[in-house]
């Protein structure tokens, strides 16, 4: 049996204990806008009064002392320690209440969809290497069929590698993977279609997509013949693939060819980047699918052969027929870029790649 003198001093210890959280604790203060949120129905319940560190701390030590003196309201201290660590744990609208860990929420950047407006300079390498992309996700997601991006354009710029993607009407998550080679749970987590599915007109992206070829921009379908060449007026035969190929400005710097092919990169019209000397132009866009004829257009290229030839850019069709061209390397202008008008009558014996 425990000693009356050592029942008292727990006794005493527990009743001072009580005695000033009673008389002293005061609830943290709060303004109207945090009450009115800590009094509003959670799922149609009012949340309950909430316990402060002060009452945790005390509750814990009268308990503890209650159950070493073995008193016989230990068990109700207990109970009451047990209900506030309960209501703490419930409870989280107060700074200084003890509060379980937050889950941390992943953010939406990482799959958002932006928009980039090029600027002077811009090519597709350099786009794709400031946001982190493969430049192919670049020229797939804009239609580029040239490495070149006139200033101003806007860019669509998808979060990841891969292929931005217009849902159809017959459309499943299957086909849609295994015609662009990719994984159907990526194509699911990654734009949250695991309740809702897909949605005929929605725009999806799937990460690590690869675009047909048919499907990529500045394909032509093949036609009779193409696949062996197209007849090159005594240079040979032409691979439409080559003339379709675009990797930048391959021509010889200062020449006519070198400004021709940044003059339509700037109008937003770019040309292959292995058509040869300024001779074999008219040809290699043919095999590439451009329309090629004596008509002439605002920026069009003009194309002659002989020799090794010479392009320039149309600027403008005249009222009377004749047109203005821009050019770089003519009457030996090397590397400068000149601008002349062309007769009615001379403009008729050109090329025109439009």
């Amino acid at each position: 049996m425990p000693k009356t003198t050592t029942i008292a001093a727990y006794a005493g210890v527990f009743l001072l204990i009580m005695s000033v959280v009673a008389v002293n604790y005061q609830p943290p203060q709060r303004t109207d806008a945090v009450a009115n949120a800590a009094s509003t129905p959670v799922n149609g319940n009012t949340p309950a009064a909430q316990p402060s560190v002060d009452q945790l701390v005390a509750t814990n030590i009268a308990a503890g002392i209650a159950e070493r003196a073995e008193l016989p309201i230990a068990t109700n201290v207990a109970n009451l320690s047990v209900s506030l660590s309960a209501e703490s744990e419930l409870a989280q609208t107060e700074s200084d209440i003890i509060s379980k860990p937050q889950i941390v929420q992943p953010t939406a950047d990482s799959r958002t969809i932006r928009q980039y407006t090029a600027k002077a300079g811009d090519t597709v390498q350099s786009v794709a290497s400031q946001f982190g992309i493969a430049p192919s996700t670049v020229k797939w997601a804009n239609n580029l069929a040239s490495d070149a991006i006139e200033q101003g354009k806007v860019l669509t710029i998808p979060p990841v590698d891969g292929v931005l993607y217009v849902v159809k009407n017959g459309d499943t998550i299957e086909s849609i993977a295994s015609k662009y080679q990719a994984d159907k749970d990526r194509i699911i987590a990654f734009n949250d279609l695991e309740l809702g599915g897909l949605t005929p007109g929605k725009s999806i992206i799937l990460p690590g997509g690869v675009l047909p070829e048919s499907e990529r921009p500045g394909y032509v379908a093949p036609r009779r013949g193409a696949s062996q060449g197209a007849y090159n007026g005594g240079y040979s035969t032409i691979n439409s693939q080559i003339a379709r190929a675009s990797a930048g400005n391959r021509y010889a710097y200062g020449n006519c060819t070198w400004y021709a092919y940044e003059r339509r990169a700037q109008l937003g019209r770019p040309v292959g980047s292995f058509w040869g000397n300024a001779a074999t132009w008219a040809s290699y866009a043919r095999a590439a699918g451009y329309l090629v004829n004596n008509t002439p257009a605002v920026g069009a290229v003009m194309q002659n052969g002989g020799g090794y030839g010479h392009v320039a850019i149309v600027e403008a069709v005249n009222a009377d027929g004749s047109i203005t061209v821009s050019e770089m390397n003519y009457a030996g202008n090397f590397n400068r870029v000149t601008s002349r008008t062309v007769s009615a009558g001379t403009a008729a014996g050109f090329n025109y790649i439009h």
